[in-house]
């Protein structure tokens, strides 16, 4: 039976009672300018991004999510330039290790892409290590003290992080929606295998304009 997505949105499949705020966070992941933004380091990605207009679609999704009183969590990526706390443990980050500023903390490249944020009320939880954000980061507790149960996700890639945020997440309990135009992998054609025969498995799958017809019902439910 599909899922009826403003009732999820507005917690009432999860069973909550009462018109308190709605159980909701957007997370993004790694919309960075040194990741798919004006700086990438992969400029394969930044193109994909674009050709799907996913700034535009991110950047509206948390517009309208703060506008309804949901909160946006930023999950990015860096490292330090004497790469400590940071493992080579994989063939990928034996080659982002290499790459000479790469993601370095305090530098440019890892703020968010333009019209992004953060703004004042968002949250930015950055990790050092591994290629998704739930592990050796503050996220899942940050989210449970903030009463969240239903996760919004965007960014980057549906490849790696995007799949690895949504498998953790749900693993840990947590309802997933996935914007389909505000993530992007590459090759194309394999994120949408992905996002059609992995992701739809275990979240629900929705355009931004879905997304925002639902929050705005939910909103009002």
């Amino acid at each position: 039976m599909p899922i009826d997505l403003p009732s999820l949105l507005a917690g009432n499949e999860l069973g909550r009672l009462g018109r308190g705020p709605l159980p909701v966070a957007v997370v993004t992941m790694e919309l960075q300018r040194g990741v798919m933004g004006d700086l990438a380091s992969f400029p394969a990605l930044r193109d994909a991004a674009a050709a799907v207009n996913l700034p535009r679609h991110a950047v509206s999704l948390c517009d309208e999510a703060r506008a309804a009183g949901i909160r946006v969590v930023h999950c990015t990526a860096e490292f330090r330039a004497d790469k400590a706390g940071t493992a080579a443990n994989t063939p990928l980050h034996a080659a982002v290790l290499r790459m000479p500023g790469h993601l370095l903390e305090g530098t440019a490249a890892v703020e968010l892409i333009e019209g992004l944020g953060p703004e004042p009320d968002d949250l930015v939880i950055p990790r050092r290590h591994g290629v998704s954000p739930f592990s050796g980061t503050g996220l899942d507790a940050t989210l449970r003290n903030l009463g969240v149960d239903i996760l919004i996700v965007t960014g980057v890639s549906v490849n790696l992080g995007v799949l690895g945020l949504v498998i953790e997440a749900v693993n840990l309990g947590y309802q997933v929606v996935v914007a389909a135009d505000a993530v992007c992998g590459v090759p194309a054609e394999y994120a949408e295998l992905v996002l059609a025969e992995t992701i739809s498995l275990v979240a629900t799958v929705a355009s931004t304009k879905e997304i925002l017809r639902a929050l705005h019902t939910a909103v009002a439910i």
